[in-house]
C-alpha cells in the first residue's frame, strides 16, 4: 500500500510538472499587519553587481539583461539545487546538479542529472564548475563531526549519498539507508535537508516534513516523528532547508504549486512553529537601482551560515519560465542564482527571571560587531522586543532607555506588552538602523531548556500464551542528553474506549541508547487480531509524545 501511495504521489506530481499548472495562494487573514523586518522575505538584500551586465545570454525578457557572474550559468547545462561550503583558505565551494540543456526533453531531464563541484573566490560567484562527483539530484552537502563531508542527492526517488575525507575529494558512493521505526513515510527522498545538532549529530528533514536523527551524520537515518511539522496551509509542499544558529532552528519550505514558501522555528529541531509572512516569493531577485530579475520559478533554496550559523546568503535554483516550456536547445534554461540576506544582530535577554505580563523591566545585551556600531548605528526609537507574535506587527515592548558597557550596549524596554508566552523560546528585537536598513535580533529566554532528552518508542509486539498477554517495546533516547527515569503508558483502543493495558518506568539512558521493555497484563485480547494501540511517554525533564496505530496480536 505505501508503494502505490509513493506511486501515485510521483505520477501527480509529474503530471502537474508536465502540465505546468500554479496557482495563487492568497495569504492567510491574519498575517495582514506584518511590519518591515516581520518576513523572512524581507532579509534578502540587492544582488551585487559583479561582472558584465548583458542582455547576450540565454532567457525571457523578464530576466535580461543580468549579470551573469552571480551564481552559476552558462549555455551548456541546466542547473538546480545545491549548497555552499566554505574551506579553511576562504575559497567558496558549490556542489550543484546538472542536466544538458540541449537535451530533447529540456528541463525534463533532470533525472539524468549528475552532481558538480563548482568553485568561487567569493559566496556571490561566478562559480566555475572543478569535477562531477557523479549521478544525482538536489544534492545538500554536510560538514560531519568526524571532519570528512556526507553529500546527499537522489536519482529516480532512490537516495544517493557521497563520502569524502575533504571537499576536492575523492568521493565514495555509499547507501543511503534508513530506519522509518514502523513509521509512515510521508513522501519519497527526493530532497531530504540536514543541520548539524549541538552535539555534532545530524538532524534531516524529510521531503514529506518527517524529522531523522543520524548519530554520526552518516546513514542510517532514524525517524523519530509521526506526520509532518510542515504548516497547516493547503499546499504542494517540497524544497526543505534547514538549518541551525547559536539560537534555534530554522527551517523554510516550499509550497512549488503557489509559489509560496512558509519559515519555521525550532528549539530543538523537533517541534516547530510557524512565523506569519512569506518566506520569499517571485520578485525577490532585486538590484539597487530598483531593477528585478523577474525568475518565474525560485526553487531549493538554500543558504550559506556564518560562524555562529546565521545566514547570510540564499541560494536559489531558478528557471525563467513554466518549466515545460523549457526545451532543449531553445532560449530557456536554469541557473543557480545567489542573493545576499540582512543577518541578525547578535543580543542577550538579561533578565534571568521569567518574563510575563507583570515584569516591569526588560533589559538586552546588543553586541558590536565588524561593520556595527551599537552606540552610532540604531535608530532607538524604532525598537521593539518581544515574542515575535508582537513585534512583527509594530507591536510589543516599547524602548525606554540605553546603557554604555564597553562597545556593546544596554537597551531597557518597559516589560509590559512583551507577549511571550510558554509557547515562545526566544524574543526577538525588530527596528531599523539611522540609516533605514533592517536591524533584528533573536535572543535565548534563560528559563527555557534547549537540549533535552527525546525518548522515542516503537510499536509494542504483543504475542499471547493461555494465561497473560505479553507486550515487548523498544525505547531510545535521541536527545543529547541523559534522560531522567519516566513512564511509558500503552493503552488499546475497544468499543471507541481507551483502556491502560500497562504503565511501567523506562530507566534513566544516556544519549542515543536503547532499552526493550517486558511488560505483561492480562489476556484481554485475540490472536491474529488488529489493535489501535496509543505509547505515550512523560518524563520530567522532556516533552510527552505520543505514538497511535494498529499492531496484531501474535
Amino acid at each position: 500500500m505505501r508503494k502505490l501511495y509513493l506511486i501515485l504521489v510521483l505520477l501527480v506530481c509529474s503530471t502537474l510538472v508536465i502540465q505546468g499548472q500554479d496557482v495563487e495562494r492568497s495569504a492567510p487573514d491574519d498575517w495582514k499587519g506584518i511590519v518591515f523586518g516581520g518576513r523572512l522575505m524581507d532579509r534578502f538584500l540587492p544582488m551585487p553587481e559583479t561582472g558584465e551586465k548583458t542582455a547576450n545570454t540565454w532567457g525571457a525578457k523578464n530576466v535580461k539583461p543580468r549579470y551573469i557572474d552571480n551564481g552559476l550559468e552558462d549555455n551548456e547545462w541546466s542547473y538546480w539545487g545545491g549548497n555552499i561550503q566554505i574551506d579553511d583558505n576562504g575559497t567558496y565551494h558549490l556542489f550543484v546538479c546538472r542536466w544538458r540543456e540541449d537535451d530533447p526533453k529540456g528541463h525534463n531531464a533532470w533525472p539524468r542529472s549528475e552532481v558538480v563541484h563548482a568553485i568561487s573566490e567569493n559566496s556571490i560567484g561566478p562559480y566555475k564548475v572543478s569535477q562531477i562527483i557523479g549521478p544525482g539530484h538536489n544534492p545538500e552537502i554536510q560538514k560531519l563531526k568526524s571532519g570528512g563531508y556526507f553529500l546527499y542527492a537522489f536519482k529516480f526517488s532512490n537516495a544517493y549519498s557521497y563520502y569524502s575525507e575533504t571537499l576536492d575529494g575523492p568521493w565514495e558512493k555509499i547507501e543511503f539507508t534508513y530506519d522509518t521505526r514502523q513509521r509512515e513515510l510521508e513522501d519519497h527522498f527526493s530532497n531530504n535537508t540536514f543541520a548539524k545538532r549541538e552535539d555534532g549529530s545530524m538532524l534531516m528533514v524529510g521531503r514529506g516534513g518527517g524529522i531523522w536523527l543520524s548519530e554520526t551524520g552518516l546513514p542510517p537515518y532514524k525517524k523519530i516523528t509521526e506526520g509532518t511539522v510542515y504548516p497547516p496551509y493547503d499546499g504542494r509542499y517540497e524544497d526543505p532547508v534547514v538549518w541551525r544558529t547559536d539560537i534555534q532552528y530554522h527551517l523554510v519550505v516550499n509550497d512549488w504549486l503557489g509559489r509560496l514558501a512558509y519559515y519555521m522555528r525550532s528549539k530543538n529541531g523537533v517541534d516547530w512553529k510557524l512565523d506569519k509572512g512569506e518566506a520569499y516569493l517571485p520578485g525577490i531577485a532585486k538590484h539597487k537601482d530598483g531593477t528585478i530579475e523577474d525568475w518565474y520559478k525560485f526553487e531549493r533554496i538554500k543558504v550559506l551560515q556564518d560562524a555562529y550559523g546565521r545566514a547570510f546568503q540564499a541560494n536559489f535554483a531558478v528557471l525563467d519560465t513554466i518549466k515545460k516550456q523549457d526545451k532543449g536547445s531553445d532560449n530557456h534554461s536554469s541557473k543557480n542564482i545567489s542573493i545576499p540576506m540582512t543577518v541578525g544582530k547578535r543580543i542577550a535577554l538579561v533578565n534571568t527571571e521569567k518574563i510575563d505580563k507583570n515584569t516591569s523591566e526588560i533589559k538586552v545585551l546588543i553586541k558590536a560587531e565588524p561593520g556595527f556600531n551599537p552606540h552610532k548605528d540604531i535608530d532607538l526609537k524604532s525598537l521593539r522586543f518581544g515574542a515575535s507574535e508582537e513585534v512583527d506587527f509594530g507591536r510589543g515592548s516599547k524602548f525606554l532607555r540605553k546603557e554604555k558597557v564597553g562597545k556593546d550596549l544596554f537597551l531597557y524596554f518597559e516589560g509590559k506588552n512583551n507577549g511571550l508566552t510558554d509557547d515562545n523560546f526566544v524574543a526577538k528585537l525588530l527596528g531599523s538602523t539611522k540609516k533605514k536598513s533592517l536591524l533584528f535580533g533573536f535572543a535565548r529566554l534563560p528559563w527555557v531548556t534547549y537540549v533535552t532528552p527525546i525518548l522515542s518508542s516503537k510499536f509494542p509486539e504483543f504475542s499471547l500464551n493461555a494465561k497473560s498477554l505479553k507486550a515487548e517495546i523498544e525505547v531510545e533516547n535521541f536527545g543529547q542528553v541523559k534522560s531522567d527515569v519516566s513512564e511509558i503508558t500503552i493503552e488499546y483502543l475497544e468499543n471507541d474506549t481507551w483502556h491502560v493495558f500497562k504503565k511501567e518506568k523506562i530507566p534513566a539512558l544516556k544519549p542515543y541508547k536503547k532499552t526493550t521493555l517486558t511488560l505483561w497484563g492480562k489476556k484481554m485480547i485475540e490472536r491474529n487480531k488488529a489493535i489501535e494501540v496509543r505509547v505515550t511517554i512523560k518524563g520530567s525533564n522532556q516533552k510527552t509524545t505520543v505514538l497511535q496505530g494498529l499492531v496484531v496480536v501474535r
